[in-house]
């Protein structure tokens, strides 16, 4: 650069002398940029044994790689932009004592580690992996095993976390912190992820715009997914499977969830998807297989339910009255125990175009759309709400002979719960 400026003007030269000062201060030219990044090796009995001493020597841009080899870790601290990756067989242990790793410096890449053993502590939220305060920083292609929290986002943007395995201590709901754990981020992007025997394997309070995809969330202590206080989140083709429920979304907005599996969400209380003071979601092309209630919504309005499969649960909808101008449209109910409860007498929701395995009415005009009403909410689904343990009676004639006087004469159901347009076929553009 010093060549090609001395055939340039004085002027010119010293127009471009100061922009690289400028940049140079800015931190967008320094050496580490200027020159190419390093790699530093970190291998244990060597001059560089630990992930800490190999940060002493980095600098902005190098590449640290870790060797096979299992290192004790106490809070290793990245306060350098650098990128992390290890060998297969590099283990980073907390011993249960200790976090793991925690990033300060923005843009840090984090791969193909494997974190175990964080420790229990009931004054920090000890974690595998923790970014605070940091901006494009990627977690990606992990192990994390046998850890308090797992990956920890606090105060953070622009983040992803991909691809990374992640199995809780899951003792115990107390004792067990998020299997990947935000709060108070914005604009991050949870792809590919597989979490497991965590309190709640993906847990967001206070998070905004962020995405999360094609991740499986099973086996956990309480949530497979547990969203509070956040707006404008989208999340699509996850999947939910044996939790206490598969989705938990409270005190939010504008949240979409689209082309998500719920199931075998089952239990005394247990649901796949559960709605507390949403307002303005949507919920669409999803599949709820065998959850003890399939939706449960509480005080959530203006909820657009179009586009689902609900499939052998034992209630497919629980609605409560304080939930309103919410729409299920185009939605199959097939071979539900019960498709619809209600705790009000005054229906507030359109249910109106959807399919139901046992509508019995008939198309005589054959335009698709049942000549009869269909009422989703039957007398004895109050009965069992109210005393579980009368589901015994579910399949007897005195059952059924109730069930059709009820449809016949409503007394006890609510007269505006109905769809007006019950299709005779299956909607066909559901869950993929």
């Amino acid at each position: 650069m010093i060549k090609i400026c001395n055939k340039m003007t004085g002027f010119l030269r010293a127009k471009i002398l100061l922009l690289v000062a400028v940049f140079w201060g800015m931190g967008y030219v320094n050496e580490s940029t200027a020159a190419a990044a390093n790699e530093i090796i970190v291998r244990k009995n060597s001059d560089v044994p630990t992930i800490s001493r190999a940060l002493e020597l980095a600098k902005r841009g190098d590449h640290i790689i870790v060797t096979a080899g299992v290192y004790e870790a106490n809070q290793i601290t990245v306060d350098k932009s650098v990128t992390i990756t290890g060998r297969e067989g590099a283990i980073l242990d907390g011993m249960g004592k200790y976090e793991i790793m925690v990033v300060t410096a923005d843009s840090v890449t984090i791969e193909y580690l494997t974190f175990r053993n964080a420790g229990v502590s009931y004054t920090e939220d000890n974690a595998a992996i923790k970014l605070k305060e940091v901006k494009y920083g990627t977690i990606a292609h992990n192990t994390l095993e046998n850890n308090f929290f797992g990956i920890y986002l606090a105060k953070s943007s622009y983040c992803t976390v991909s691809d990374n395995k992640v199995s809780g201590n899951g003792r115990k709901e107390t004792a067990s912190g998020g299997g990947i754990h935000l709060w108070n981020c914005n604009n991050i992007v949870i792809k590919g992820n597989y979490v497991r025997n965590s309190r709640d394997g993906i847990y967001f309070e206070f998070v905004d715009h962020t995405t999360i995809t094609h991740n499986v969330s099973e086996y956990n202590i309480r949530y497979g997914l547990h969203l509070m206080y956040s707006k404008h989140d989208t999340y699509t083709h996850n999947t939910f499977r044996h939790n206490r429920a598969g989705g938990v979304i409270m005190y939010s907005n504008f949240v979409t969830m689209k082309y998500n599996d719920y199931q075998y969400n089952w239990g005394p209380s247990n649901d796949g998807l559960l709605l507390k003071e949403l307002n303005d979601g949507v919920v669409e092309h999803n599949r709820f297989f065998k959850n003890s209630s399939a939706i449960y919504s509480e005080g959530s309005n203006r909820i657009k339910i179009d586009h689902n499969q609900f499939l052998q649960n034992g209630w497919a909808v629980k609605i409560m009255a304080n939930s309103t101008q919410n729409t299920f449209n185009d939605n199959n109910f097939l071979d539900n125990a019960f498709d619809v409860i209600t705790s009000g007498e005054v229906n507030e929701n359109n249910f109106d175009h959807n399919y139901w395995s046992d509508y019995q009415g008939y198309d005589l005009d054959h335009n698709g759309i049942g000549d009869v009403p269909y009422r989703p909410v039957s007398l004895f689904s109050f009965v069992v709400n109210e005393q579980p343990s009368s589901i015994i009676l579910m399949r007897s004639m005195f059952i059924q002979i109730l069930s059709i006087a009820e449809k016949a004469f409503p007394m006890l159901t609510p007269i505006t719960l109905k769809d007006n347009q019950p299709l005779m076929q299956r909607v066909h553009d559901t869950a993929q």
